[in-house]
């Protein structure tokens, strides 16, 4: 049942007797369920309006659990995989009776480490008490809990601290004592410390856990304004440091020592080590280790757990009866850090969500991400993302985990989501009983309160529900399972715990009822001094400024009246108190948002200071709040300040933003009477020396003395002291408003006058010698601008004679300007110094400036021009330059006409450079030229050009004349051919021409042969150099030089030792006197031509001797072994060379006798291997030779071995060896193939042998033996090849056949393979007589079976023919065929049938199909079943009341009770007004269709076979059918879309038929199925329109624009019956529409019959128009004399009846404290008050009279209207042009008529809220 409310039995916890509490006594806690609730669809899609709609009846039990639809199944958005997230330790067993935060597994650590660091001692290792060892720890932890040291002591706990650590002993005044004096000795100074470690650290807000051990910090919120710490933030920062020393760190005890025991949690990666776990671990347990599931298996085992036993050992852990318990629990995680578990478009999506469903739920208001800023939610201000409030929090808990008992920050809603895993069990109290509940948890743990006042502030505490229950606090349960939503309500307390593994989400909102309570809360934080986490002034302020909708106004006016109160009872009190000081604080940048900014916060109780707060000069960034001004410093209420940010006034003008329907009186009537406070307000007054004086009477005085100070001539103290005294009045209401306004005009004025003063002292003090700035003339402008003084300045009036006198020299500018030629340069510049004497800077004196400077600047370039000096200083350019600007100066100047002279001297000079240039032959013409103009200023391009060539021409040639000096003498030649080279080079870049470059190259020639020369003479050149040197010296006439002459003496020298060499060489002279020689020829200075030849007999010689060295001392003990191995060919050569040499050895005769030796083995080995070749010669023929030749083969092989023994011996490296060793390894070779002949060798051995083949030398692979062996071994290989069954395909029959015929040719034979070889033939030719058998068959006879047959012999016998690869193609051809009509004909899955079968059913179908189609047409109806096509005899039949055709009742599952009314579900769908999703392939059955352009491409591939199957049959007859079934609904599709009268039958009695063709047939065709879902939308389009037109229940406007939309999108032609239809209907309401919302938003201008009529045509109308129906309703509403709509007049009621009245129509200006309106008290002055009577007094002038009835109006209206009324009736008539009933109008005019109430209501007074009354004027 949709939105109604289940409330669940007593007992349980979800209801069932598997639930936590039901149906067991043992430990159930007897707590009763809260309610739940089931919403529909429609009411699920608002979340606040379904929230507001439950509230009544869910929020006295604080707490509701809402179960979404079952359509609503968001997406889960993480990946757990790899999702991680931080864990806290929760010690269950401390959340009720705990110790102080110390933990025992760290407390020796810690307690260790202060000793050492602060005390500079250890600790004792046994401490005694009572015979027994004392327990710091738990000492520390006893007297912490109770307030510690001086607590205990002071109240006397000590008898309780002993039987905290000794329980069950014996307590004597001794033993309290002693253990006393040893906390004193041991403890005392470790408090101490633990307090100042503690002192300041910000308390755990919302989300806190105390004592618990956090693995990750939490983040703080950006600014204050979500102050949520963690308590151990200093030891996280400790944990960072060892992070970076050890790999992993245990989460119990930080220590990431003993890594070897630490466990890891394969699901999050956190360690902990086995003796830190509880309880501990011995070993590590093998296998993945997840903390969640092994804690619930190690608590209740591997069997299912109820509920009940969960929850009874949970409170068995919390009350301490089991021990210690600790749990880890992920909460408050940030899904802003760490992700949510609902979609959002910033997050990715999961590859398995959808993209429409994904969108769908990001944009869901049950969507958490999206609760905080609904529409209606007052949050949507709030800028910020506070985590948990406007951002969710994520949830991971495990069983046991729990979440302690709190209500939420500001007393905000909370709606928590259970994405997955086990339930959680919630308990909760109501808000209105918070109190109650506050005093049992007082009364339960006092001693924590005590030490922590707002202990239910930290979430840190649990209490049994049992014990708040019985001290008689109602207690509520749920049970929240996945997918349900829990919602908690303001100010309810609420906490519970996990029942297992699970996710949750949780957030804050808050709609509009929620601000009572967030006042509630604000000043929760005020009493405990505790951070807001947002400023709840700001927040309504914000909302009250923002669009709001109708729900939010009471709630936002009561709060804004609440801060409004507090805020001026407070400002009025320090005004008392004497606070005068006052001023505005910043405004916001975004004043539209909540948070954007951090505002002050007070010192004492920690508040954000957002609308007022108190400052002094002696702290300028300390304030506090209103309440605590006393506490903010020592000095005197005179000097402190108050800081506002709107005035009283401003408030009040929120309170009219928040009363949008009702006047601001209303409201406050409504307040007034429930105070039932009759007295006045009291008059703000301040005690003076004269007596008291009133607020307001002291701002009539200040504005009396303001007036006479802007009266007065101005004086800067006393507007000081005016605005100064003015700081007491403006924070104030609507009545200080004139106060503000005075105070603006004196800041303005004394601005103004300050402005003006120091002007007028600029322009006095101003002197061409000061570096003070002109005035302006824009700001004396600015400051006499007004017609009349802002005050009375004297100054004021020299300002203006200023102004005047910058006036008229403006005007003598501007006229200067206007004539610019008829003055001259001397004339403005008077006028010029004329401006620069007045001491007011204008822009024209800026333009004179600019135009004088230009020209003054323009004479000075020419003078400068004609007194430069130096040649070539004028540019040419600036000559042309200056001409072009005197022709826009205007001005007639004598510089210009020298100025022309000049340009015409530059013409004539640039003409002679140029007819120069072109011929630059002569010298001296050009250095004539020069020096005519070598005086000339100017810069002539040409003239310079010139110059250049000259200069450079003269340069080169002193250069030239320069180098020829001592040019014989020089040292250093090669510079001097460089400098020579490079002169000859410029001289030929020169252009002008010059006659020495001849000369410069002979001084080249001479140069370099010099430098040759001394070359020659500091290195060794060849005597040829030396020789060709001396003749170029003759050629050049410089042999003569010194150089030259040293240079032939060496020549002489180097003659005669060349004729000394060639002796020798002739003679071949022992190697000494080669030697001396040699020596000779280093003296010499030039290489002789036989120097080269010389030392080359030398050295040849001497590496000749070394070669033969080795040789020489073969055999001695000399000899180095690893030199054993000599060549014999390097020994030869040897003796070759010692024949080449030029110079005499004796070791030439001993190496020829070694080499003698060697040559005579070498004989010995030729002629074994002569032998070898003389076997390899021999043929094997037949067996006979092959047996005698093997003992010949082994003999040789025999002397072979031999031979090779004695070479080695030589230690010489012998060729004939390796050639040996070949003939050896080859005789081998063949003794093992002769082998073969006489038996069978597998494939591997005949492998082997021709591997071995490959590896022996080449050289004997030509011999005939060889050949004879390897062919054979060849053979063999191939044969065995051949006999494989496995290579059959690889040979034709012929070449086995050409294979065994090789055999014949070879010389050694193998007669078993032959054999084996014959029989494969024979096999092979018996399966050929089979394939030609099966192909002399027809097709028909030709089966699959057969073709089977022969491709499986074929495989196996057969060699490689046409006949098999055909067998194999067509046997691949047609199974493939029938591989592809499987697939495509195959069953559903789970069905197993033939495709024969399935063919047949096919066609059995289209049969049928047509059938259809025949009986239709001929009007006969169809007695077989559509459904499953059986005989009426055989079962039960039912026939469709509208298409008449039967279906059988197993079929169509319905009963035969029901016959008469049964409709068929073609007839259904066709006649339905939205087609599902599917569409008709709904009606299928589940079975898929087949496609008909498959069964073609079948159909046609079947040709190719080379045999006719069955299924070829049927598919020809199927595709034939399907066309004829395809072709006949085609038809009638097309008859259906061309369809557009308005009588549906006709269509739907078509397409029923199609459909049922369609769906028997079992055939499917891409482009007709579309074409036929096209017509069944328009069909179905067309029944909806038809239901609009024909329902009792209007269409609303939207609808019809949407199914119009619908319609085009069709493509539905526009002629179609119902588009005009509802188009004509569209047109009509929209008509209406339009002119009902102008007339609702009039103001009254149209009568109140055309507005009834207007409202009668509206609901004639055949479209709804609700909205704007109730417009009009409410225009009509009259209230008054008048009788017309409120409007904005103001109004008052009556305090008898209650009637409204316009201030204007009952002649009152104001409202008086009581009014009694003529209708109730005709007679005034009888028991009425006096200010009533006198207000009567006051408008009994003309008193107001009851209006008559309308219908009095009506029959009157012949005789009392005119001619204007006649015609205001004939408009009406013409408006309403139907017909319309009187009485109607009647009926509607008194229902919308407010009856009067006499009942006589004694009225509150409304002095209080005076400020807040709006009164229109006259």
């Amino acid at each position: 049942m949709g939105g109604r409310v289940r409330k669940v039995e007593k007992g349980v916890l979800g209801g069932g007797s598997g639930g936590l509490l039901g149906g067991s006594d043992c430990g159930s806690l007897n707590v009763p369920a809260g309610p739940v609730f089931y919403p529909t669809e429609e009411e699920f899609k608002d979340t606040l309006k379904y929230i507001y709609k439950i509230r009544p009846e869910a929020e006295p039990y604080g707490i509701c659990k809402i179960v979404p639809p079952a359509s609503w199944k968001p997406p889960f958005a993480l990946d757990m995989d790899s999702f991680t997230f931080g864990t806290k330790t929760q010690s269950i067993h401390q959340l009720q009776a705990r110790c102080a935060p110390c933990d025992p597994k760290t407390f020796r650590l810690e307690y260790n480490q202060f000793l050492e660091e602060h005390c500079g001692k250890k600790a004792k290792k046994r401490i005694v008490f009572e015979g027994q060892d004392l327990d710091l720890c738990k000492l520390f932890n006893a007297v912490k809990r109770f307030g510690g040291y001086d607590n205990v002591a002071k109240m006397k706990k000590w008898g309780d601290v002993f039987r905290f650590i000794r329980p069950g002993m014996k307590i004597s005044a001794c033993s309290k004592h002693v253990l006393a004096q040893l906390y004193l000795e041991h403890l005392i100074d470790y408090e101490e410390y633990y307090c100042r470690l503690n002192k300041g650290k910000g308390k755990s807000g919302k989300r806190g856990l105390n004592g618990s051990k956090k693995c990750e910090p939490l983040v703080e919120a950006s600014g204050f304004k979500r102050r949520r710490k963690n308590k151990e933030g200093d030891r996280i920062e400790i944990q960072k440091i060892e992070d970076k020393e050890h790999d992993q760190i245990c989460e119990q005890c930080k220590s990431g020592f003993h890594g070897d025991v630490m466990l890891l949690c394969d699901r999050c990666d956190k360690g902990w080590h086995t003796y830190c776990l509880s309880p501990p671990l011995k070993t590590i347990p093998s296998g993945n280790w997840r903390v969640a599931e092994r804690v619930k298996k190690k608590w209740f085992g591997s069997t299912a757990t109820s509920w009940v036993q969960v929850e009874k050992k949970f409170w068995e852990i919390v009350d301490g009866s089991v021990g210690e318990v600790e749990v880890m629990y992920g909460s408050d995680l940030d899904t802003s850090a760490c992700g949510s578990g609902f979609p959002r478009q910033i997050d990715q999506r999961p590859p398995s969500v959808d993209i429409d469903v994904w969108n769908e739920y990001c944009g869901s208001p049950w969507n958490l991400n999206n609760l905080p800023r609904l529409q209606g939610s007052m949050l949507r201000t709030v800028h910020q993302n506070i985590a948990g409030v406007m951002v969710p929090w994520l949830y991971l808990g495990m069983i046991f985990s729990a979440f302690c008992w709190h209500f939420e920050d500001h007393c905000f809603y909370s709606m928590n989501y259970h994405h997955w895993g086990e339930p959680k069990c919630w308990y909760s109290v109501p808000g209105n009983e918070a109190d109650a509940f506050e005093k049992v948890m007082r009364d339960s743990l006092p001693d924590l309160f005590e030490a922590q006042p707002d202990l239910l502030f930290q979430l840190v505490t649990m209490l049994n529900p049992s014990v708040l229950i019985e001290k008689g606090v109602p207690v509520y349960s749920i049970i929240q399972e996945p997918g349900n939503f829990v919602i908690t309500f303001p100010r309810s307390y609420h906490g519970g715990f996990n029942l297992g593994l699970n996710c949750a989400e949780a957030v804050n909102f808050a709609p509009a009822d929620w601000l009572p309570h967030g006042g509630f809360g604000a000043e929760l934080y005020r009493l405990y001094h505790r951070v807001p986490v947002l400023s709840h002034e700001e927040l309504l302020c914000v909302v009250a400024k923002s669009e709001f909708d109708n729900g939010v106004s009471p709630y936002l006016k009561e709060e804004l009246l609440r801060i409004y109160n507090n805020e001026r009872t407070w400002r009025e009190r320090l005004w008392k108190n004497g606070i005068t000081r006052s001023s505005r604080m910043t405004p916001r940048v975004q004043p539209d948002y909540v948070g954007t900014e951090e505002d002050p916060m007070c010192i004492i109780c920690q508040q954000l200071l957002y609308l007022s707060a108190v400052s002094c000069n002696c702290r300028p960034s300390t304030f506090v709040c209103l309440e605590h001004w006393e506490h903010l410093c020592e000095c005197k209420p005179i000097k402190l300040r108050l800081q506002y940010r709107h005035t009283l006034a401003e408030l009040t003008g929120l309170l009219h933003e928040a009363d949008k329907f009702y006047s601001v009186e209303a409201a406050e009537d409504s307040h007034l009477k429930r105070t039932a406070s009759s007295e006045k307000q009291a008059v703000l007054t301040k005690k003076v020396k004269g007596g008291h004086v009133t607020h307001l009477q002291l701002a009539e005085e200040w504005i009396l003395r303001s007036c006479k100070i802007l009266d007065h001539p101005y004086s800067s103290q006393a507007y000081v002291s005016a605005i100064e005294e003015a700081e007491q009045f403006l924070w104030g209401g609507s009545e200080m408003d004139l106060v503000r306004e005075m105070h603006t005009s004196l800041v303005q004025a004394r601005k103004w006058a300050k402005s003006v003063r120091n002007c007028v002292s600029k322009l006095k003090t101003w002197s061409k010698k000061s570096d003070l700035e002109k005035v302006q003339m824009n700001h004396v402008n600015e400051l006499l601008k007004f017609d009349t003084p802002p005050c009375n300045e004297p100054r004021h009036i020299q300002l203006k004679e200023y102004k005047e006198e910058a006036d008229m020299l403006i005007q003598e500018i501007n006229s200067a300007l206007a004539l610019w030629s008829e003055f001259s340069l001397d004339d403005l510049e008077i006028l010029y110094m004329k401006a620069v004497d007045l001491p007011i800077h204008t822009m024209e004196t800026e333009q004179l400036n600019l135009k004088l400077s230009a020209v003054k600047v323009w004479v000075d370039n020419v003078r400068n021009c004609f007194c430069q000096k130096v040649h070539s200083s004028v540019q040419m350019d600036m000559l042309y330059k200056l001409q072009a600007e005197i022709l826009g100066k205007q001005l007639q100047l004598p510089e210009a006409d020298r100025l022309n002279d000049l340009i015409r001297q530059v013409e004539s000079c640039r003409s002679r450079c140029i007819q120069i240039l072109k011929d630059l032959d002569s010298l001296k013409e050009i250095e004539q030229f020069l020096g005519e103009w070598d005086d000339f200023t100017v810069n002539v391009p040409e003239l310079e050009l010139l110059r250049n060539y000259y200069s450079d021409t003269i340069t080169w040639m002193s250069r030239f004349d320069h180098v020829l000096m001592n040019v014989q003498e020089r040292e250093d030649q090669r510079n001097l051919v460089d400098e020579l080279t490079c002169i000859q080079k410029d001289g030929l870049l020169l252009k002008i021409r010059v006659d020495e470059l001849p000369r410069v190259e002979l001084e080249l020639n001479k140069a370099r042969c010099r430098v040759k020369a001394l070359e020659a003479l500091h290195g060794e050149m060849s005597m040829d150099f030396v020789q060709q040197l001396m003749s170029e010296a003759t050629i050049l006439q410089i042999e003569k030089e010194k150089i030259f002459v040293d240079m032939s003496q060496r020549l002489a020298g180097a003659v005669c030792w060349e004729e000394k060499a060639q002796e020798l060489f002739a003679t071949k002279a022992p190697m000494s006197e080669f030697d001396d020689i040699l020596r000779a020829s280093e003296e010499i200075g030039i290489i002789p031509p036989s120097l080269p030849e010389v030392k080359l007999a030398l050295s040849t010689a001497k590496q000749w001797l070394s070669k033969c060295k080795p040789f020489l001392l073969q055999g001695s003990s000399s000899f180095p072994v690893s030199d054993s191995c000599l060549q014999v060919g390097v020994l030869k050569e040897l003796v070759l060379e010692s024949e080449d040499l030029k110079v005499y050895l004796e070791e030439c005769s001993l190496l020829e006798k070694v080499l003698k030796k060697v040559s005579e083995w070498e004989q010995e080995a030729s002629s074994l291997l002569q032998d070898a070749e003389n076997l390899w010669l021999v043929h094997i023929v037949g067996e006979g030779t092959a047996s005698s030749l093997k003992p010949r083969l082994e003999h040789h092989v025999h002397s072979i071995e031999n031979a090779v023994a004695a070479g080695v011996s030589l230690d010489l490296k012998l060729n004939m060896v390796p050639k040996l060793q070949d003939a050896c390894s080859m005789l081998k070779w063949c003794i093992r193939i002769i082998c073969f002949s006489s038996v069978v060798p597998t494939h591997k051995e005949v492998e082997m042998m021709l591997d071995d083949a490959d590896n022996l030398p080449g050289t004997y692979k030509s011999s005939a033996l060889w050949i004879s062996l390897f062919d054979g071994l060849q053979w063999l290989r191939k044969s065995i090849h051949i006999l494989d069954p496995n290579n059959h395909w690889q040979f034709e029959v012929s070449d086995v056949k050409k294979h065994i015929l090789l055999s014949e040719d070879l010389h050694i034979s193998f007669p078993l393979i032959v054999g084996c070889l014959r029989d494969a033939v024979q096999n092979h030719n018996l399966w050929l007589k089979q394939v030609l058998l099966f192909l002399g068959l027809s097709l028909g006879d030709r089966s699959w079976d057969l073709l089977l047959q022969l491709k499986e012999h074929g495989t196996l016998n057969a060699f490689n023919c046409v006949e098999l690869q055909k067998v194999l193609l067509e046997f691949e051809k047609a199974q493939k065929w029938k591989e592809r009509c499987v697939e495509l004909v195959k069953p559903s899955i789970g069905e197993e049938n033939p495709p024969l079968n399935i063919l047949t059913q096919l066609k059995n179908a289209l049969e049928r199909s047509l059938e259809i189609f025949n009986y239709h047409e001929t009007g006969e109806s169809i007695n077989l079943c559509l459904c499953c096509i059986k005989a009426t005899e055989d079962l039960d039949l039912l026939t469709c009341s509208i298409c008449k055709d039967s279906f059988h009742v197993q079929c169509t599952n319905t009963l035969l009770e029901d016959a008469v009314s049964f409709v068929c579900q073609y007839c259904d769908f066709v006649n339905s007004a939205k087609i599902p999703h599917g569409g008709c392939s709904m009606l299928r059955s589940g079975k898929k269709p087949i496609a008909l352009n498959g069964l073609k491409v079948l159909l046609c591939d079947a040709n190719d076979l080379c045999l006719r199957t069955e299924e070829w049959e049927i598919l020809d007859q199927i595709v034939a059918k399907a066309h004829d079934s395809n072709a006949r609904a085609m038809e009638i599709v097309n008859s259906a879309l061309s369809y557009t009268s308005q009588d549906l039958d006709v269509v739907k009695q078509k397409l029923c038929i199609a459909l049922k063709a369609t769906n028997v047939s079992g055939i499917s065709d891409d482009e007709a199925d579309l074409k036929f879902e096209l017509a069944l939308a328009r069909n179905s389009w067309k029944i909806r329109a038809d239901k609009f037109l024909r329902s009792s229940e209007k269409p609303s406007l939207k609808q019809i624009q949407h199914h119009l939309h619908e319609g085009l999108v069709m493509k539905i032609p526009p002629e179609d019956y119902f588009t005009e239809k509802l188009t004509e209907i569209r047109d009509l309401g929209s008509r209406w529409a339009d002119t009902a919302k102008q007339v609702s938003a009039d103001g009254g201008v149209l009568g109140l019959d055309r507005v009834f009529a207007l409202i009668y045509e509206g609901e004639s109308l055949p479209v709804s128009c609700e909205k704007e129906l109730k417009l009009l309703k409410d225009r009509s509403m009259l209230y008054c004399i008048c009788r017309r709509p409120s409007g904005q007049r103001a109004m008052i009621a009556c305090d008898k009846c209650d009637e409204w009245y316009h201030f204007d129509c009952v002649k009152i200006s104001s409202a008086p404290k009581f009014y009694i309106c003529p209708a109730c008290n005709p007679c005034p002055g009888e028991d009425t008050p006096p200010s009533v009577a006198a207000a009567q007094d006051r408008c009994s002038a003309e008193e107001p009279h009851t209006p008559l009835r309308r219908s009095e109006l009506r029959r009157n209206s012949s005789k009392k209207i005119g001619a204007e009324m006649e015609i205001e009736m004939e408009m009406e008539m013409e408006m309403n042009k139907k017909e319309m009933d009187y009485s109607k109008f009647e009926t509607l005019l008194w229902k919308q008529r407010k009856p009067f109430r006499r009942a006589a209501r004694k009225r509150s007074q409304l002095e209080s809220l005076s400020p807040f009354f709006y009164v229109q004027d006259k």
